[in-house]
């Protein structure tokens, strides 16, 4: 949209026109218009946002270390990752970035042993309802 935008300006219609056109505000058109002539380009900046503490490489290290010990929590993660970069980063980036490699946190259930008297009542029990 933008690039029809820049077009049309340049084909020489008014930027009001080319507004009413888009059913977009004129200064919307006016600052896409000034900003094109500046820079040659009429795509979008990248918003902003904190910068992320981690590189995508060191991203694929946190859970390439983690799948090699599945046992590993997260804060040993992170002092993993100090040891071996020398960049201090905390459980929860740890975290992160292992949620964004799909590994999730999970607990194993703790499972009441069956004895075998309650395996036979499961037993009689299905037999009896199993129609």
């Amino acid at each position: 949209m933008r690039g029809r935008i820049i077009g049309k300006i340049e084909e020489g219609r008014k930027i009001t026109d080319v507004a009413k056109e888009f059913d977009i505000a004129h200064s919307v058109v006016s600052r896409l218009w000034k900003s094109f002539k500046t820079t040659g380009m009429c795509s979008r900046r990248h918003g902003g946002g904190r910068v992320r503490s981690t590189t995508p490489a060191e991203d694929r290290y946190i859970v390439l270390s983690v799948k090699r010990n599945r046992r590993t929590t997260a804060q040993q993660g992170a002092n993993q990752f100090l040891a071996a970069s020398g960049k201090q980063i905390s459980r929860k980036t740890v975290a992160r970035r292992l949620r964004g490699g799909g590994l999730y946190a999970r607990r194993p259930v703790v499972c009441v042993p069956l004895t075998r008297q309650h395996r036979t009542a499961r037993l009689q029990w299905c037999r009896e309802h199993h129609n």
